[in-house]
This record gives C-alpha cells, sequence and structure tokens, in this order.
C-alpha cells in the first residue's frame, strides 16, 4: 500500500518463496488486490505479479482472498481495506480448498 514499483514487489514475493522452498517449505501463495485509486495500470501490474510467480515459481496460488468480502460491508472494518472477524471464515474456506490440494502432495 506504499506504492512500491510492483517489478520490486515482485522481486521481493520471489525471493521470500525462493527462501521458504529453501526451507523445505511447501508455498501456496495468496494473492491480494489493491484499491483502485492507484489506477489501473498499476493495479493490473501489481496483482498479476502473482499468477506470473505462480507460474514462473510452479506453485499454486489462491486468486484474491477478498473476492466475496471486500465489497460485503459487514465483513469489513471500517476503514474499508481490512477485513473484520466475520470474513474470517469465509476467506478460511476459501483459502482451505487450496490447501487441502497441497497438503495432499
Amino acid at each position: 500500500m506504499r506504492g512500491f514499483p510492483p517489478i520490486l514487489i515482485k522481486k521481493n514475493l520471489r525471493e521470500l518463496i525462493k527462501r521458504c522452498q529453501e526451507s523445505g517449505a511447501q508455498v501456496l501463495l495468496l494473492s491480494m488486490r489493491i484499491p483502485t485509486n492507484y489506477g489501473k495500470r498499476y493495479t493490473d501490474m501489481f496483482y498479476n505479479n502473482y499468477p506470473d510467480l505462480a507460474e514462473e515459481m510452479d506453485i499454486p496460488f489462491v486468486p484474491f482472498i477478498l473476492e466475496d468480502v471486500a465489497l460485503a460491508q459487514d465483513m469489513m472494518q471500517k476503514d474499508g481495506l481490512h477485513p473484520n472477524e466475520k470474513a474470517q471464515p469465509v476467506i478460511a474456506e476459501k483459502v482451505w480448498g487450496y490447501l487441502e490440494q497441497v497438503l495432499d502432495q
């Protein structure tokens, strides 16, 4: 949320994934979107880091984890950016569908 260049964000995520894999951990990449006030080009570049890295590093990823939450006002904190306690089961269910596949491998 600090407006870092998407290429730098991608580089940092790549390094985190690499370090996790080197430690023997299995990686499941959870993707995020940012508010549209950053502009379409920037928000697209930001989000596309996730599927790009998933393909490049051959790891699974979860599409936008707040898909069914972000526009539901009753599931968001007053800041409109962060999910509240009501959203947690929805997020957990979404992630579990992907995590279960990773754990089965």
